[in-house]
């Protein structure tokens, strides 16, 4: 491939899929996402700008943040460079749109989606470049057909590319999300994949925008199925000490916060997908054969969720 890489056409497609998402998302939920454009300071470490947009308080989303961001920086950070330790020094460029909503009704689903592209640049040397990306879905009340529904539209996403990448996503994906500490995964999975370029760059990325197509077919239907369902006080406890694990991973294992942060990116942006309302209880254990006990015995385990 060339030398240069059209970084048009990748910020053209990400902010379009911003606006598509949270224009739908604050339809169903009746309030609009509000706008917070913001670009790095010309001394900052971090060069670059972005757009977040953010739905706190609404009818069905507790909060909700869709964030667009094009940062370039004269260094890997560590996260970046972890398992290509062959591209430290290089200067960077990344971009990409990630969300995570968090619903108020315990019965809907957080959900949590990105789709990213990395280049690495080296003066002298081609671009080094890769994709990433994925979505994957947390119950606090678990519903098979939604778990089915939600992982048949990750596999139609990437069948028409491959076959085989939809079993190596799915298993990314439920590696990735795992509480090492806890011994449990984070929820129900999805589709995984980072360090991608196998397709050449035209097809990665054609295959990237079917993954970030495909986001409001996963996730709405859930969302309409759910939004009317009737919850209890203690349900939502639930889902608040149920938010404490979706911290602890974030904070702990993500990558992408993990990179925000070390490359000296905007934390607000990064840390909006933080849960507006977590507990913690100590050494907390669900009644025996309650919804909340089946949640870890049927739905916290790896599982072929389409073929059950």
């Amino acid at each position: 491939m060339s030398k240069t890489i059209d970084t048009k056409i990748l910020r053209d497609y990400f902010l379009g899929l911003q606006d598509r998402i949270t224009l739908a998302m604050g339809e169903l939920d009746g309030q609009s996402f509000v706008e917070d454009s913001w670009t790095k300071p010309s001394d900052a470490k971090l060069q670059g700008n972005g757009r977040s947009r953010i739905l706190e308080n609404g009818n069905i989303l507790e909060r909700g943040g869709v964030g667009f961001s094009h940062v370039l920086g004269n260094s890997m950070p560590p996260s970046a460079t972890a398992h290509r330790p062959e591209l430290a020094g290089r200067s960077f460029e990344a971009m990409g749109v990630s969300l995570v909503f968090h619903p108020r009704n315990p019965h809907i689903p957080t959900v949590h989606m990105n789709v990213r592209c990395f280049i690495a640049q080296s003066e002298g040397k081609d671009p080094v470049w890769w994709f990433g990306g994925g979505m994957d879905l947390t119950p606090y009340y678990g519903d098979a057909t939604d778990c089915q529904h939600f992982h048949q539209t990750c596999k139609d996403s990437l069948d028409r590319f491959d076959p085989t990448l939809h079993p190596r996503f799915k298993k990314w994906c439920d590696e990735y999300f795992y509480l090492k500490h806890r011994d449990e995964p984070r929820g129900i999975g999805g589709i995984f994949y980072d360090d991608f370029s196998d397709l050449g760059f035209d097809k990665s990325f054609e295959m990237t925008r079917s993954v970030g197509d495909a986001f409001l077919d996963a996730y709405l239907p859930i969302v309409k199925k759910h939004q009317n369902d009737p919850y209890t006080e203690s349900q939502r406890e639930f889902q608040a000490y149920r938010r404490g694990r979706y911290v602890e991973f974030n904070l702990v294992f993500d990558r992408g916060t993990l990179f925000g942060l070390q490359s000296g990116g905007r934390t607000e942006s990064i840390l909006m997908s933080m849960p507006p309302i977590v507990r913690w209880g100590y050494d907390w254990k669900p009644e025996a054969n309650s919804p909340e006990a089946r949640l870890y015995s049927d739905f916290l385990k790896p599982k072929d969720w389409i073929h059950p």
